[in-house]
């Protein structure tokens, strides 16, 4: 079995969701929201963004991440300052030891929706179609979860024997 945690970056929620992967069958584990005080420094809150997401790492023990792309916004502000969030949480995810993969956000759509341009009501209706026992699943959560489900539906089976090994050790 193993343990895939997904991260939906951002500056005031960063959602993550933990599902364990056993063959071709999926359970939910964990899911939250990590929420930085948004009138800190940039800084501190990129620290606090990573401190509780290697707790998260610490307490459910996950074999590998899986992480959604920045999109570019309208905004190239708003598109700076969300890759640096992404930015933070990736170094955190592999200064863990985790292997990490990237998803464009059509590309975990399609995954959980079966379109690439479905919205956020969709996919969370997925997840807690795909994962049931997750109950009700708020929006930054549900998308954390779908970018777990994402990577363990395109998992590069190279990685399996990598993931076995670390489960055993």
């Amino acid at each position: 079995m193993i343990r895939i945690l997904g991260v939906d970056p951002g500056l005031r929620h960063t959602g993550w969701g933990v599902i364990a992967m056993d063959g071709p069958r999926l359970t939910w584990i964990a899911h939250g929201v990590i929420k930085p005080d948004t009138d800190a420094d940039m800084a501190d809150r990129l620290a606090e963004l990573c401190v509780q997401l290697r707790a998260v790492v610490e307490q459910h023990a996950p074999n590998e991440a899986a992480i959604e792309e920045t999109f570019v916004n309208i905004n190239p502000r708003s598109t700076l300052l969300l890759g640096q969030a992404r930015g933070a949480a990736m170094a955190t995810l592999a200064g863990a030891g985790l292997k990490v993969a990237e998803f464009a956000a059509t590309k975990v759509k399609q995954s959980v929706v079966g379109t690439g341009a479905a919205d956020k009501t969709q996919v969370a209706f997925m997840v807690r179609r795909l994962l049931p026992k997750a109950g009700e699943v708020k929006a930054d959560a549900a998308d954390a979860l779908a970018v777990a489900i994402c990577g363990a539906h395109h998992r590069p089976l190279s990685h399996q024997g990598l993931a076995q090994q670390r489960q055993k050790a």
